[in-house]
C-alpha cells in the first residue's frame, strides 16, 4: 500500500507539473496546481483500492491519473479570447 501511495503521489505531481507546464496562463497558482495533482492522485489511489482491493497495482495507478487529471481540469479557466461580452457592456 506505500507503493501505491508513493507512486499515485508522484504521477499526480508529474501530471500537475506536466499542466503548470503547457497552460501557465488558464490555471491558478503552482502551489495550488501542484497540491491539487497530489491529494487528487492519493485520492484517486484510495479509491481506486478500496473498490478493487489490493493487488491491482496498475489499475490502481490509473484511477489515481483519472481523479487527479479529472480535480486538475476542475481549475482551468477558459481563454482571454473566446469570453463573450455582455451586451449591456
Amino acid at each position: 500500500m506505500f507503493l501505491e501511495a508513493l507512486g499515485s503521489a508522484v504521477l499526480g505531481l508529474a501530471l500537475a507539473w506536466a499542466a503548470s507546464y503547457r497552460l501557465p496562463h488558464r490555471l491558478p497558482s503552482r502551489s495550488l496546481v501542484m497540491s491539487t495533482g497530489v491529494v487528487g492522485a492519493l485520492f484517486g489511489a484510495f479509491l481506486t483500492h478500496t473498490a478493487l482491493g489490493s493487488g491491482h497495482f496498475l489499475a490502481i495507478l490509473l484511477g489515481a491519473v483519472a481523479v487527479s487529471a479529472a480535480l486538475l481540469s476542475l481549475l482551468l479557466r477558459p481563454e482571454e479570447r473566446f469570453r463573450r461580452r455582455s451586451a449591456t457592456a
